[in-house]
């Protein structure tokens, strides 16, 4: 039990350093690039969502080669409504890449989340998708996402789940840079004000205070992911060291039943 801990936390460690050590390579970005366009779809898939359940109904999305994106509702809606659509994109990304961080720290619990991506991606493609573009990019990753789950080396599944997470969790903080600029550039093109100026008009404060707000809580959920994999660790070695001394001071003959 110990050895299968000690290599989650290799996995997730990799995945992590590699992550960083990429975003600092000058070839790091083209390996990347697909990491990058996964994290446009949580992205756009998280407004899409709450567009749904906000009742203003979800008419599409579209993925550029940019790694730009955008989602477009099919109704307007009232100030709450407005304001969780707006939040949704940046918060759900960092929600969704720190509770896969989470439940990817076993094997099947890794080929799960693979397959169910690779689903998600695959039906969204399907469904919501409205440029070719983006379309390649649902059903290549979505393939890939369930080829990986399928892979008989369960090692490679836990890495792959790991790195995505990762890559979720910080692309959800670095992504919130552009927030801070005047435009938003969708394509190439300048279109329109950026989700933190549009809740700040939905709401109040600036965009500067919706990008730090956002900022935080994208901190705050690779932190607590952290945390709760680390506490899950070290329970689970504490459970492992008491059962091997349990086993160790049963005499061996206590251990055997005789018949008399």
């Amino acid at each position: 039990m110990l050895a299968v801990g000690h290599q989650r936390q290799r996995a997730l460690i990799l995945a992590l350093l590699t992550s960083l050590l990429l975003w600092n390579l000058p070839f790091g970005g083209l390996i990347l690039y697909p990491f990058k366009l996964l994290a446009t779809w949580l992205h756009e898939m998280s407004h899409g969502a709450v567009m749904l359940l906000s009742g203003a109904g979800f008419e599409h999305l579209k993925i550029f080669s940019d790694t730009s994106g955008i989602a477009q509702a099919q109704y307007s809606v009232g100030i709450a409504g407005r304001a969780a659509i707006h939040s949704a994109g940046y918060m759900g990304t960092a929600l969704f890449g720190a509770v896969l961080l989470v439940l990817g720290q076993t094997r099947p619990g890794a080929r799960s989340i693979l397959a169910a991506l690779g689903a998600g991606l695959g039906i969204s493609g399907a469904i919501w998708i409205a440029n070719s573009y983006g379309q390649s990019v649902a059903y290549i990753g979505g393939a890939v996402c369930i080829a990986i789950s399928l892979v008989p080396s369960e090692r490679l599944a836990l890495l792959v789940t790991n790195f995505i997470a990762a890559q979720a969790c910080i692309n959800a903080v670095l992504d919130i840079r552009v927030l801070f600029r005047t435009d938003m550039v969708i394509n190439g093109q300048v279109a329109g004000a950026s989700d933190a100026h549009n809740m700040a008009s939905a709401t109040f404060g600036s965009h500067w205070l919706w990008a730090s707000i956002w900022l935080g809580w994208s901190c705050l959920c690779f932190y607590v992911a952290l945390r709760v994999i680390l506490k899950r660790h070290i329970q689970q070695e504490d459970l492992a060291i008491h059962a091997a001394a349990r086993a160790q001071a049963i005499p061996a003959d206590a251990a055997t039943p005789r018949d008399d």
